[in-house]
């Protein structure tokens, strides 16, 4: 992990970028604290997509419960 001034990630945004593309994750200091931390973005189709397939499938091998006594137009009443 990198650390840098918040001046310096500033000055130097998209370089940081860059690396943060690559895989780097980089931690920005204020004062000599940590504030923030840039780092690559996650993707979200591998995983998050597994689980909504799963989850679809599971919904549609599953009965119906109760009925409905309700119609479209119910939901739209004033």
């Amino acid at each position: 992990m990198k650390t840098i001034a918040a001046g310096d990630a500033n000055r130097q945004f998209s370089s940081l970028l860059r690396e943060a593309a690559r895989g780097e994750v980089i931690t920005v200091l204020s004062r000599g604290k940590a504030v923030a931390t840039i780092g690559p973005a996650r993707s979200a189709s591998g995983e998050r997509e597994a689980a909504k397939l799963t989850l679809l499938q599971r919904l549609r091998q599953q009965q119906p419960t109760g009925t409905r006594n309700w119609t479209r137009d119910d939901l739209y009443e004033a």
